[in-house]
């Protein structure tokens, strides 16, 4: 057996029946297992996966609720392949992406790799605005599988990683950590000396989130795990880490400045009260023209910068999805990404770093598969 790949699954059984439905339809087809285990569902997967148990070599296990790093651990140890491929219950895999992975291999072999992951034109604007947000440069800085990275090694992530077996086994696959057990492996497998890959051509459609509430506790979530991940790997923090955190000091910092800029000239203009710097007026006697002005304007420039971002992400994501409507979409996606991991962020290094608190944090905690 040369491939097992191993699906954690939490109350998703329409998921898992659009997963399995893309593996029957893999170019590749060869020496292929598929390891669905059902991590404490209330809603099981069982009956749709009966479905596919002529179409796949399929198995299906059920286990009581652990979250999703050591339910694919269970998977793992029940796994006969070579190499190890890691999904989430929520991906669509094109045509050829067992045939590119194999390819990969072929051409140059190597210890794990991770692949990208792409929006479907079946996705809802919102998915599509998510996925926006979490694979542009702009906001991610690349570092999820993208054409430019701000960081010259790419660490795979779980809704789509392959390890060999052996070298699974000798890092004592996942950790135990809720969020962020997928950086822990991938720390691991780079300081054990192994080679680790992207592959470019071995992406997946990842639907993500279905709504921003949701998609703020993952990526809050994602940001406290980065100072867990830090304490856990001295080292590993680096530069584009710190930018969600300097992004969500510097839109306090804008919203404050517009603050103050209408409490200090624009509401005492309104009112007609200018006590300490009444300026000159040649329209009004009573000098509130030009307070008034001073106050817009400083607004503005407060919120400039905020503005172009704005602009920005909502000119290249309409562009890249064809929809004005995404773009607006994916303004809000790209705030709550980066401010949501950037309050985590900055949350757990308050209680971790200046504080001492010793153990781990987590902020939602019973939401990761959510």
């Amino acid at each position: 057996m040369k491939y097992s790949i191993i699906v954690p699954v939490y109350n998703r059984p329409e998921e898992v029946d659009e997963l399995l439905q893309s593996l029957t339809a893999q170019s590749y087809r060869d020496a292929v297992e598929v390891i669905i285990v059902e991590d404490g569902s209330s809603i099981p997967c069982e009956d749709v996966v009966r479905r596919y148990a002529g179409k796949l070599q399929l198995r299906y296990y059920t286990k009581n609720n652990s979250g999703p790093g050591m339910t694919r651990n269970y998977g793992a140890e029940h796994s006969q392949g070579q190499y190890l491929i890691f999904l989430d219950s929520d991906c669509v895999l094109p045509p050829d992406f067992l045939l590119a992975v194999d390819a990969e291999l072929k051409r140059q072999e190597c210890d794990a790799w991770g692949g990208p992951d792409r929006a479907h034109e079946s996705f809802t604007p919102i998915q599509k605005a998510i996925n926006y947000s979490m694979t542009s440069f702009l906001t991610t800085g690349g570092i999820r599988g993208g054409k430019r990275q701000m960081d010259k090694r790419f660490y795979p992530r779980s809704f789509n990683l392959g390890i060999s077996s052996s070298l699974y086994r000798q890092l004592g696959g996942f950790s135990s950590m809720r969020f962020g057990e997928d950086i822990d492996l991938s720390l691991r497998i780079y300081a054990s000396g192994a080679s680790c890959r992207l592959f470019p051509e071995a992406w997946v459609w990842h639907k993500r989130r279905t709504g921003f509430r949701r998609f703020f506790r993952q990526v809050h979530n994602s940001g406290i795990a980065r100072i867990n991940l830090m304490k856990r790997h001295p080292g590993s923090l680096k530069l584009v880490h710190l930018l969600p955190a300097f992004f969500t000091i510097g839109v306090f910092a804008c919203l404050l400045a517009c603050l103050l800029m209408a409490l200090l000239f624009l509401l005492p203009a309104l009112c007609g009260y200018m006590p300490f710097w009444r300026v000159p007026n040649p329209v009004n006697s009573a000098g509130l023209v030009a307070p008034f002005m001073v106050g817009i304007g400083g607004m503005l420039m407060s919120l400039c910068p905020l503005l172009i971002f704005s602009l920005v992400v909502f000119t290249d994501s309409s562009v890249r999805n064809r929809s004005a409507r995404i773009g607006v979409f994916s303004v809000w996606a790209s705030f709550i990404q980066l401010m949501g991991y950037g309050t985590g962020f900055l949350r757990a290094w308050w209680q971790r770093c200046v504080c001492g608190r010793n153990e781990e944090l987590q902020a939602f905690r019973d939401s990761f598969y959510k």
